[in-house]
């Protein structure tokens, strides 16, 4: 039987095998020590900074929220109001458990959150509200959540895999943020 024959101009490439998954044992012996940083390890490289500031930021955020949630609760007037404002008590109370989530992955990862009242405004994405009409603070409120899905969408983006406890807890907010912006959209178009 004959067999066929390769062209000599063809090079045969060596058979390499595939990459294999390896733990980096410099950063592990280095986690050994720094131990006053607690679960800040190397794996957290360059990003730990900037995603402190967007914790923080995000703080801020939650904070107008309650803020807003808080004067609307009790400013709320008209024939729908008792149950709408009970609502805004409720959400407000769960931006506030939002807040200290946030503040204690702050500490986690070795940063400072930051409760100034002279630059939450500043800092938050969402603004703060006084309007005295229903409709309106109904609208405001979607406004603001609708603000906050978009913005711990881009911070989950933006986080990736470079920390996933981080990433796990914004996806747990976003989650009550969507499930909240539903409720207002229900109540803005009754």
């Amino acid at each position: 039987m004959p067999t066929k024959t390769q062209p000599s101009n063809v090079k045969k490439l060596p058979l390499t095998e595939p990459p294999r998954m390896a733990l980096d044992m410099v950063a592990i012996e280095s986690a050994k020590r720094s131990l006053d940083q607690g679960a800040v390890t190397p794996n957290y490289g360059p990003w730990r900074e900037d995603i402190i500031k967007l914790l923080n930021d995000s703080l801020a955020t939650e904070l107008v929220c309650v803020l807003r949630y808080k004067r609307h609760h009790f400013t709320a007037e008209g024939l729908a109001s008792p149950k709408i404002a009970e609502e805004f008590l409720v959400h407000a109370n769960e931006e506030s458990a939002h807040a200290d989530r946030l503040a204690q992955r702050i500490v986690q990862l070795g940063g400072s959150p930051d409760f100034s009242p002279d630059s939450l405004s500043q800092r938050s994405h969402a603004d703060y509200d006084d309007s005295t009409d229903l409709k309106a603070m109904i609208k405001a409120n979607l406004i603001a959540e609708r603000v906050a899905i978009e913005s711990y969408s881009q911070i989950i983006a933006l986080i990736g895999d470079k920390d996933s406890t981080t990433r796990r807890l914004l996806e747990d907010i976003l989650s009550d943020e969507q499930e909240h912006a539903d409720e207002l959209k229900d109540w803005l178009t009754a």
